[in-house]
């Protein structure tokens, strides 16, 4: 679930989903049940369920093309002349695959492609007028990161002319398009879940409109089930289990990997439509069945409501306290005095949901109790990404953890937050609020000097700042910073 903070036009039998299931009532006390009646999305894994589309039979497609192959030579050489006519000019055919960008490959194929997910292949077939004497391959990561070893390459190629005569057929054809891509790689942490593989899916496919299938390599049977509701309104389609596919699917355009601007991230300039994170955070909010933007945040909300039911009350019985979600991790950079905390929260002034990590929450749910807050509180690291499911003006407190870690908690979490609109106040805490402190003393390197720390390579940041550290909340220097949140709440 996102609480999860842990680091680290088709053919007839190209099957719409069902609609969705009814709204979840928003119940805080139901958090941790369990849905066991949630739909799950179909996983095609039989690949060999040919679709029938009144087309002509698929095997007699390289007997079609030998035929138009020699009715051309025919035609060019009995001409009235008896002179023999150059074949027509064709511009140069746009490279499919763009291995350009620093972060993904991209390879987009329009015409007759043909997938063979077994093979973890894509081939394009070129029509007569293209083909040339020599085929193209490449073969890439079908994912947002390029240099990801934990994702599987797939190969994609563009045959020759022998080799067109020769391809494989088509044991089912499609009207609508194809995306292949991974879910495999550093997902199962939420903020990978999202800047690897969701929101790179939303620039690539959102302005389809559902109107594109899924090819899934190494798909990951929780992730489809946590995601369900994204998946299914980026497409209208089956998921088709892509290594498990033994059939050959033929579409009118494959897209083979997906676009990714920046970590956690869009560029407006780069993306269809100009989508920014905002248009992402508002779009997240409508398939969850969330408050609609123009909605104030909960705190003003219910007192004004409370206002109109009792007009002329006095304003001490109508105010709400704001409400603060406080996210405690599981294993890495917890807080080691969390009761505390707690009850230091409180006492500024703040209704307090305590959250602590557990796998077995409904996203649904939980995406209306984030709604129902004001502030998210946490750590730096994944429980964060649950900002998505904030309003408009709500705050996202970010506790930044010792060892010059104000970098990664802004570029992260912090300027996400800002271009999603949301306010973003952060609280780095000192040397001896760090776990750090006790373990190797205020003269260590680690404690006195992070920064020669971080010379010595990412490795060693990442072992102490980011795995070994937990955070022992000073609650009498943290109190001015939770008047300033409850001050821009108040506003």
């Amino acid at each position: 679930m996102f609480i999860d903070t842990e680091e680290d036009g088709g053919h007839k039998n190209d099957k719409p989903n069902k609609t969705e299931e009814e709204h979840i009532q928003d119940d805080a006390h139901r958090i941790g049940k369990n849905n066991q009646s949630e739909a799950k999305l179909d996983v095609n894994n039989n690949g060999q369920n040919a679709e029938k589309t009144g087309q002509p039979a698929a095997n007699d497609a390289s007997d079609r093309m030998e035929e138009e192959l020699i009715r051309q030579e025919i035609d060019q050489g009995s001409n009235k002349n008896d002179t023999i006519m150059e074949p027509a000019a064709t511009a140069p055919r746009k490279p499919i695959c763009d291995l350009s960008d620093p972060r993904y490959d991209i390879c987009e194929i329009s015409g007759d492609a043909r997938t063979m997910g077994a093979n973890r292949t894509v081939l394009y077939v070129p029509p007569v007028g293209e083909l040339g004497s020599d085929g193209q391959e490449w073969s890439i990561r079908d994912q947002s990161r390029k240099h990801l070893e934990f994702v599987n390459k797939v190969t994609v190629k563009s045959l020759n002319a022998s080799q067109s005569l020769a391809a494989p057929e088509c044991t089912s054809r499609h009207a609508v398009r194809a995306l292949v891509f991974a879910m495999n790689g550093l997902t199962s942490n939420p903020w990978h879940d999202f800047s690897d593989v969701l929101i790179p899916l939303f620039i690539t496919t959102r302005a389809l409109e559902g109107e594109v299938q899924f090819l899934v390599s190494d798909l990951q049977p929780w992730f489809v089930d946590k995601y369900r509701l994204v998946l299914k309104n980026l497409s209208r389609y089956d998921i088709i289990d892509f290594n498990q596919d033994g059939g050959v699917r033929c579409y009118p355009h494959v897209t083979v990997g997906l676009r990714s601007h920046r970590d956690l991230g869009i560029d407006p300039a780069r993306a269809p439509r100009n989508y920014t994170m905002l248009d992402f955070r508002l779009y997240i909010r409508e398939i969850y069945r969330l408050p609609s933007a123009g909605v104030s945040i909960p705190y003003k909300e219910a007192n004004s409501n409370a206002a109109a039911a009792a007009p002329g009350a006095p304003a001490e019985q109508l105010q709400r306290k704001p409400r603060l979600m406080l996210i405690n991790r599981g294993r890495t950079r917890k807080f080691v005095n969390f009761p505390e905390i707690v009850g230091a929260v409180q006492k500024a002034g703040f209704e307090v949901i305590p959250i602590e990590p557990r796998r077995d929450l409904s996203v649904e749910d939980f995406a209306r109790t984030v709604d129902s807050c004001d502030v998210l509180m946490g750590a730096h690291g994944a429980g964060l990404t649950n900002f998505f499911f904030l309003r408009t003006n709500a705050v996202m407190l970010q506790v930044v953890p010792w060892g010059h870690m104000e970098h990664p908690s802004m570029a992260f979490y912090g300027g996400p937050a800002k271009e999603m609109r949301l306010r973003d106040v952060e609280y780095s805490i000192a040397d001896v609020e760090s776990t750090l402190y006790d373990k190797y003393g205020k003269d260590n390197p680690v404690v006195s000097d992070p920064e020669s720390i971080h010379k010595q390579g990412w490795q060693l940041g990442m072992r102490y700042y980011w795995i070994e550290q937990d955070i022992r909340l000073n609650v009498t220097r943290f109190a001015p910073t939770l008047q300033k949140v409850l001050q821009m709440i108040r506003e």
